[in-house]
């Protein structure tokens, strides 16, 4: 079972940056770049939804909220992906989580807790 951990959440001021990073363990990188990666978040009150995702040949989705903002990466020989996140705003503050999907195949990290101050 895949085995998804994130990380480089934490608390920074509006206009800031953060890079988050989702590690996966128990697969092998040649496996890991068939799965699509996606990033969601989810803020206190309100549901979980999509941030952005990157398919296993590269092409990736954004939200309207964060396009050109918000930049996902893999990189499947060190099986991690990346979420670079500029010019972060107050809105942006959540619980960011991770998930690998292959077919039936679904995983989740536990999260991470970014908060933007105004």
């Amino acid at each position: 079972q895949v085995q998804l951990v994130e990380s480089g959440g934490g608390s920074v001021q509006a206009g800031g940056s953060l890079r988050l990073s989702c590690a996966a363990s128990a697969v092998s990188g040649s496996t890991f770049s068939r799965y699509g990666i996606g990033w969601y978040r989810q803020a206190p009150g309100k549901q979980r939804e999509l941030v952005a995702a990157i398919s296993s040949s590269g092409s990736t989705n954004y939200a309207d909220s964060v396009k050109g903002r918000f930049t996902i990466s893999r990189d499947n020989a060190k099986i991690t992906v990346y979420l670079q996140m500029n010019s972060l705003k107050p809105e942006d503050t959540a619980v960011y989580y991770c998930n690998a999907n292959l077919y039936a195949r679904n995983y989740w990290g536990q999260g991470t807790q970014v908060t933007v101050s105004s």
